[in-house]
């Protein structure tokens, strides 16, 4: 653990925070609280072309602004009929692409050995990209913890459900879904995102050798 690099490994904890934080329905408190400056800022101390790709998103919303990307979220991610992307892991994963199936509950299982709880105020099913994408920062916060602490028991468990969690959910269906919202999106902003997104996520599948290439 002699070569932990303690401000890279924070960086890669926020900006995974901070693209959950975009699958929320777009509002004005995304400027209000820096959240692509903050993003940018992280994103530059791990690679270039991601710091790039977060000074993008946030070039393209304040360009479109907050209510016409609610009204691309909606087309997206919502319907009413026929969403162009739907945001669960199941959709992807299993064979009828349907909610709450065995997928979910698998993951489902992963937060609760993680004593991981969906905020009370997020109203929406365990496998929405928002969510895994929090789950992904608890790990990873929890893995820089454990190294600050030299704890190698601690880390080798998070580590492997890290694995575990991108082998078996996360890192299986986000390649789908965000080639989903790239080719139907008529907003720069979600493009942008859906690249970032899935850059950041097969960056961090890749970090475990058994992972690399794990495309579907």
């Amino acid at each position: 653990m002699t070569d932990f690099d303690l401000e890279r490994a924070m960086a890669r904890a926020d900006l995974c925070r901070f693209i959950a934080a975009c699958y929320y329905q777009p509002g004005p408190e995304f400027a209000e609280e820096r959240v692509f400056e903050s993003m940018a800022g992280a994103a530059s101390r791990l690679d270039p072309d991601l710091a790039a790709a977060a000074r993008r998103l946030g070039e393209a919303f304040a360009a479109e602004g907050h209510e016409a990307l609610l009204v691309e979220y909606t087309r997206l991610f919502l319907g009413p009929v026929d969403p162009v992307a739907r945001p669960y892991g199941s959709v992807w994963l299993e064979p009828g692409g349907g909610l709450m199936q065995d997928s979910t509950r698998a993951v489902e299982a992963l937060y609760h050995q993680c004593d991981f709880e969906v905020a009370e105020d997020v109203h929406d099913l365990p496998d929405h990209i928002a969510v895994e994408l929090e789950f992904l920062y608890l790990l990873l916060f929890r893995e820089n913890e454990a190294r600050l602490k030299n704890d190698a028991a601690a880390m080798q468990a998070t580590l492997k459900l890290r694995e575990r969690f991108l082998h078996g959910h996360l890192g299986r269906w986000v390649a789908p879904f965000t080639d989903a919202v790239r080719a139907g999106t008529q907003s720069a902003f979600y493009r942008e995102l859906a690249g970032l997104t899935e850059r950041f996520v097969m960056m961090e599948a890749a970090r475990n050798p058994s992972l690399q290439g794990d495309r579907p």
